[in-house]
């Protein structure tokens, strides 16, 4: 089966058509590509030996839209350290930096016996409605997702999303990487506005986790706002299919289109 990326040297990769992007299709979409530097960080860490730390919050910036060709990557350790670490990953396409992730890596423990205010589970995949996703949206990676979604109004919803497509071609890619890189569809599968006639892109994502996901079916239960002055925020609880794992955030830039 064909992948979203395949590596093509020991820091460059190449996309397939199924990382075809939403708002336009000859653009990636940038899932994958934060699913892509979630894995870097992930290997980066095992490559180290820090198998003791674990992630807690995913912020990933967007620096513009960047088309379906080469990706150059570099990861450093911003701030090493025995219990916290803080450890950057980035994309460039074409010369220009696209994409970078910013994660904060700490020590784990057992801390079950404290364990509280954990959100309150969703229904899952198998109690919700299958929803086809092209409906909204054109682009190959829209189209590589199989989606169910339960909507209670335009803006706000509870969407479980998953994909038979690799990340990465003859390469192992962990849970969390592999849902990394299906968050960014929070913005999209419970829309506020037609995406044919309100443009609301984001500008960022980030994922504050309490656990690890133990990968497959992605939960979103998500809200939609668009403020008065052209900006917007969508949020969503993250879960999986053994319940809550975090907290989720995109700015988004919200522009009437015609």
């Amino acid at each position: 089966m064909a992948a979203y990326f395949r590596r093509t040297g020991p820091t460059a990769f190449d996309p397939s058509p199924d990382v075809g992007g939403a708002w336009n299709t000859a653009e990636q979409h940038v899932a994958p590509t934060f699913g892509l530097l979630t894995h870097l960080v992930e290997s980066d860490r095992l490559a180290r030996g820090r198998e003791d730390l674990a992630p807690t919050r995913l912020s990933f910036d967007v620096w513009g839209p960047y088309p379906l060709a080469r990706m150059d990557t570099t990861v450093r350790v911003l701030r090493p350290g025995r219990g916290v670490e803080l450890v950057e990953a980035a994309v460039s396409c074409g010369g220009r930096q696209v994409a970078t992730l910013r994660a904060w890596l700490s020590a784990s423990g057992d801390t079950s016996a404290l364990a509280a205010g954990i959100p309150a589970p969703v229904p899952g995949p198998q109690d919700t409605p299958a929803w086809d996703p092209t409906t909204d949206w054109p682009g190959g990676f829209v189209a590589s997702i199989e989606v169910r979604r339960e909507l209670a109004e335009p803006g706000r919803g509870r969407v479980w999303a998953r994909t038979d497509v690799p990340l990465l071609q003859d390469e192992e890619v962990g849970p969390l990487a592999r849902t990394a890189g299906l968050l960014d569809v929070a913005n999209g599968m419970t829309v506020r506005a037609d995406p044919r006639r309100v443009a609301f892109p984001n500008l960022d994502l980030t994922a504050h986790l309490f656990r690890v996901p133990v990968g497959g079916w992605l939960g979103l239960d998500t809200s939609v706002t668009f403020g008065p002055a052209g900006a917007g925020l969508t949020s969503a609880v993250l879960h999986d299919t053994t319940g809550p794992f975090g907290l989720l955030a995109q700015s988004l830039v919200v522009r009437p289109l015609g």
